[in-house]
């Protein structure tokens, strides 16, 4: 089954607890959302952001994309590295 990961709202529309929601696939048009920071990132996978920067930097998850200072992952990018058991993706530096 194929997942998405997406923002979580409560009724009042403010982000949920954990802020990020993991669930089956969304026929939506791609949006700004289609980024996730560190800290999105380190919430789905249950972990430290600064352990996601580990990740990034000994290549064991999908590539940033980097803007400046920014770093964000593409959530398909993780959805996909996720749905295959997380395996090395690339050769660290």
């Amino acid at each position: 089954m194929p997942i998405s990961v997406s923002p979580t709202t409560d009724k009042g529309g403010r982000a949920g607890r954990s802020g990020i929601a993991v669930s089956g696939d969304s026929d939506g048009p791609p949006n700004a959302a289609e980024l996730l920071t560190i800290n999105d990132v380190a919430v789905i996978l249950s972990c430290s952001t600064r352990h996601v920067r580990r990740l990034i930097d000994g290549g064991l998850c999908p590539a940033p994309i980097r803007l400046s200072s920014l770093v964000r992952l593409r959530r398909s990018d993780v959805v996909e590295w996720i749905a295959a058991g997380c395996p090395r993706v690339r050769r660290a530096k």
